[in-house]
């Protein structure tokens, strides 16, 4: 008797370890890791350590990755976020859209094929670059302390090519 208790008993703690365990675990950990590698070295810039999250619920799903530079005051986050997410922050990239006001500025280009939004706060002397990959994936850089050309000199130095070439299908 006591060999078939101690035998149940491990079959039901077996089933919630394997459960976490199982592949879609493991598909939700590779889901972001796949896109760290492109979150690069910057040169003069000390670079935190890259983090992510994958995230699975019926009907949706997200995927970000990213990595927080700083060199003095000056700070730069970057992410490739990809989902419904990342649909809402193309919005602008979308329309076109191309202002310009005392406090800052907001345009749309197209730069290596791709569409691009600047923005930028003047007072702030803070911004973000969205690069739209796909209709459901973006890659971003938001900035503190540095000029939007110089953002922008360092968003290209992340292969955005690559990353579009790595996203789901």
């Amino acid at each position: 008797m006591i060999d078939r208790r101690r035998a149940i008993c491990l079959s039901l703690l077996a089933i919630p370890a394997a459960s976490l365990l199982s592949p879609v675990g493991a598909h939700a950990e590779q889901a972001f890791q796949r896109f760290i590698p492109f979150l690069v070295d910057l040169d003069g810039w000390q670079g935190k350590k890259p983090e992510g999250m994958a995230m699975e619920m019926p009907g949706t799903s997200m995927i970000i990755a990213g990595r927080e530079y700083q060199r003095g005051p000056a700070r730069v986050h970057v992410q490739i976020l990809i989902g419904s997410a990342a649909q809402g922050a193309l919005a602008a990239t979308q329309t076109g859209i191309n202002v310009e006001t005392t406090d800052g500025r907001m345009s749309t280009t197209t730069i290596d094929g791709l569409p691009v939004t600047k923005s930028i706060n003047y007072k702030q002397k803070a911004g973000a670059i969205l690069v739209a990959l796909r209709a459901n994936s973006v890659f971003s850089v938001s900035f503190n302390d540095i000029s939007d050309d110089e953002a922008l000199a360092l968003a290209r130095k992340f292969d955005w090519k690559a990353i579009q070439a790595a996203l789901p299908k």
